[in-house]
């Protein structure tokens, strides 16, 4: 294969798995209109229904143009050598392989940011706000951008400029002190991304004292659940729509409930969602898909090991110079047909785990508290209740509401 037709294989690759995802998006987008399933009729009225369907659309056509115009952006990239110019910009600044990558991948990444955040300035303060569901200020938007930026280029910067050297200085081994490297930083994340991470965006504070932490507690008692930390979130700093989430492992080990959550859903209903999540844990999915995560990294990191060196990968994007970052960048590409058959597996796994901690949660508390808990989450953000089969199986990572109902059910 020449560079020319590796060039184009690119491009290819690119186009299909666009069209691909407007296909699912365009089957997913004509049940819209689809009546309410006959279990779910008591989500919405049908004011509320009729409003739900009208927001699906709107992010459906908005979704359509920020996809397309990201689609224009990176062709162009590739058409007019984008890769090869920022590539000289960084040489002509430093011969240091290290800093050549940072500030390659510094500028791609941030001029990708900077010319996406329109869009979301338009979904957060248009889309989201029209539908009452956007409780962010202008200033919190800005900051977060802010702050993104900064951990990108502290943490993201870091751990690159470390991969970057141990590529030129291990060129035989890299792929497996790489691997090292990542699952070291994917464990640290696990274990402290709530106290660590979170609170550069969030604040997060102890449950109060009261029946509702009464009654997680003695449940947790009732399990043999040592629950070292109950979390509020104020994620109704940003919006309306709820959440909870597990974290951390040991003595790190953290459930989070958002604000929004608490003022939604009754305290069974709350127990039932916890239920769900120490579920989790208890059938060890966290550690399960930690696992699963390192062992793709290094399948990756193995496959890329055997073509990094290859100055074809180089030369598809019009640069002299073989070096870490192009490869990085024309491998990834390559590699995203697997990448897509990998997250295909990935949901598969994770609709099989989530049916689990549903039924965790209905055999150690109530299946009624969830059924109706989710139930309220669905509506308070809009859920779809009827997306086409094929655009579950190619992104769910949850199975639909219906198909938990009738899982809980049974």
């Amino acid at each position: 294969m020449d560079a020319n037709l590796l060039f184009y294989l690119l491009i290819g690759i690119i186009i299909l798995n666009f069209c691909v995802d407007s296909f699912i998006d365009f089957l997913n987008a004509k049940h819209f209109n689809d009546p309410i399933p006959k279990p779910l009729t008591d989500v919405y009225a049908k004011d509320e229904y009729l409003k739900s369907q009208e927001y699906k659309k709107v992010r459906y056509r908005f979704s359509r143009i920020s996809t397309i115009f990201s689609l224009v952006l990176t062709l162009l990239f590739f058409i007019l050598d984008g890769f090869a110019f920022v590539d000289n910009f960084a040489r002509s600044y430093t011969e240091n392989p290290i800093w050549i990558s940072i500030i390659f991948f510094g500028i791609i990444m941030l001029g990708s940011d900077l010319l996406t955040t329109p869009f979301a300035y338009y979904s957060t303060f248009v889309i989201e706000e029209k539908y009452g569901f956007n409780k962010t200020n202008r200033k919190t938007f800005f900051l977060d951008k802010l702050k993104s930026w900064l951990l990108m280029a502290l943490l993201g910067g870091a751990i690159l400029a470390l991969i970057t050297w141990l590529y030129y200085k291990f060129p035989d081994n890299f792929w497996w002190y790489t691997w090292i490297v990542i699952s070291i930083f994917s464990v640290f994340i696990n274990m402290f991304y709530t106290t660590l991470i979170v609170p550069i965006f969030n604040k997060q504070t102890a449950l109060a004292p009261g029946e509702l932490r009464n009654k997680i507690e003695a449940y947790a008692k009732k399990v043999g659940f040592k629950l070292n930390r109950i979390m509020v979130i104020d994620g109704s700093k940003r919006s309306t729509k709820a959440n909870a989430y597990f974290s951390g492992f040991g003595s790190t080990k953290q459930v989070t409930l958002y604000d929004t959550l608490i003022n939604d859903l009754t305290e069974d209903e709350i127990i039932a969602v916890l239920a769900h999540e120490v579920g989790h844990y208890k059938k060890k999915h966290i550690l399960y898909n930690l696992v699963a995560g390192i062992m793709t990294t290094g399948i990756t990191l193995y496959i890329f090991s055997l073509l990094a060196g290859n100055p074809l990968l180089s030369e598809a994007l019009h640069i002299d110079i073989p070096s870490f970052h192009i490869g990085l960048i024309t491998f990834g590409i390559l590699y995203t047909p697997i990448s897509e058959a990998t997250g295909l597996l990935m949901n598969i796994i994770s609709r099989k785990f989530e049916y689990q901690a549903d039924n965790y949660a209905k055999e150690t508390f109530n299946s009624t508290a969830l059924i109706s808990g989710l139930k309220k989450l669905s509506q308070k953000s809009f859920s779809n209740l009827t997306p086409h089969s094929w655009y579950v199986f190619m992104h769910y990572s949850h199975p639909t509401l219906l198909q938990r109902m009738q899982n809980l059910k049974a």
